[in-house]
């Protein structure tokens, strides 16, 4: 069992969503003692945003690496690689701005590759990442629901994660995180409560 952690929240302490993909990794740690878990912090040690070499060393097959593509590619299939390999994936995904932190944005990048992730045929787009599990954290200062105006957090992941195979995602949200601290609380209780049931 491979558990892969992605947190992005650049808010330390403070961050609901860390508060809630360490409780979903202890949950599953409970349940998977012998689990190898690891751990990326995109804000400590964020993934740069693609460029042409690494979109190239990433897409293009190795006939048509440059020198600059041939550098990276390593590096730049390493990402992606970890992600196949995992059984369990567990992202932390702060809104920001409508929607997600440019770091995790980064991240999602390097997982869409064509042939690979996903292909193309006249029937449409085919996913090929699916076996896995994704749970992700959202949280939210307000209350914005899914496909309504201003929310591009939630759908946008539940739309990428399908694109490539992943039909199911499953959200534990924490909502009004900065409502007050009363109802920052019982968000949290109740997204706890969702990670206890998964």
């Amino acid at each position: 069992m491979k558990i892969l952690r992605i947190d992005t929240s650049v808010t330390g302490a403070e961050s609901a969503s860390r508060l809630l993909t360490q409780a979903t990794v202890d949950h599953f740690r409970a349940r998977y003692p012998d689990a190898e878990v690891t751990e990326l912090d995109f804000a400590a040690d964020p993934l740069p945003h693609i460029d042409p070499a690494s979109m190239g060393a990433i897409r293009f097959p190795a006939e048509r690496h440059d020198e600059a593509m041939r550098a990276v590619h390593p590096a730049e299939r390493a990402v992606l690689d970890q992600f196949l390999a995992s059984d369990i994936v567990i992202v932390g995904a702060p809104m920001y701005n409508f929607t997600i932190p440019s770091s995790l944005k980064a991240w999602l990048d390097r997982l869409g590759v064509p042939g690979v992730t996903f292909s193309y045929s006249e029937g449409g787009p085919r996913g090929l990442a699916g076996g896995r599990r994704v749970i992700v954290a959202l949280s939210q200062g307000g209350l914005y629901e899914v496909d309504t105006p201003f929310e591009h957090h939630e759908s946008y992941l539940r739309d990428f994660f399908a694109f490539i195979g992943i039909d199911t995602v499953e959200f534990i949200r924490a909502n009004r995180i900065g409502f007050g601290p009363e109802a920052r609380q019982q968000s949290l209780a109740e997204a706890q409560a969702e990670v206890a049931r998964l």
